[in-house]
């Protein structure tokens, strides 16, 4: 497993701007996610993942990353859409769940966002009363929307499995 120089979280970058807050952004099909900044531990690209059995298909398996055997949860198949080939932009995010370290593979990671609070909106009613109480809220920058995560909804077990039974839907990578 090589680490790339990529990112690597320190301090609790949200307290130095009371205005803002400090996110990774990421990409799958051509949407863009952002997890908060200070529950990364850091942006790896892995070099093995071992199968697990009896595991639901979103999760990968496991890998050790440096002494310490965590879950890689593949984020595009818990969404519901097809898999991708890993390739040289997919990375996997390493964050910290509670007590719990986990992976979340991405298609690519693109930056780290500052993004102002009067940007973010919180999610419509429509959209989490849906099941989709990982949604923390959207993000306008730059012309562009960004779905920002609440990594602790999304990861929790009793969510995952919720998001497991939610009907997918067809994106443009999908029907095109």
């Amino acid at each position: 497993m090589t680490t790339p120089p990529t990112f690597s979280a320190g301090s609790s970058p949200t307290t130095r701007n009371k205005d803002s807050s400090q996110f990774v952004g990421f990409q799958i099909a051509d949407q863009e996610y952002a997890f908060p900044i200070e529950q990364i531990r850091e942006i790896v690209v892995l070099d093995q993942v071992t199968r697990t059995p009896q595991v639901p298909d979103y999760c990968e398996g496991v890998s050790n990353l440096r002494g310490a055997i965590i879950p890689i949860i593949n984020v595009r198949k818990l969404f519901g859409l097809d898999p991708r080939t890993t390739d040289g932009e997919t990375r996997t995010i390493v964050v910290q769940v509670g007590d719990k370290t986990m992976g979340c593979t991405v298609d690519t990671v693109s930056q780290v966002i500052r993004i102002p609070h009067d940007n973010i909106q919180p999610a419509p009613e429509t959209v989490t009363a849906g099941g989709a109480d990982y949604i923390s809220g959207f993000a306008r920058l730059a012309g562009r929307l960004l779905i920002l995560l609440n990594i602790n909804e999304l990861l929790n077990p009793d969510q995952l499995d919720r998001l497991r039974q939610m009907p997918t839907i067809p994106t443009e990578e999908a029907t095109s």
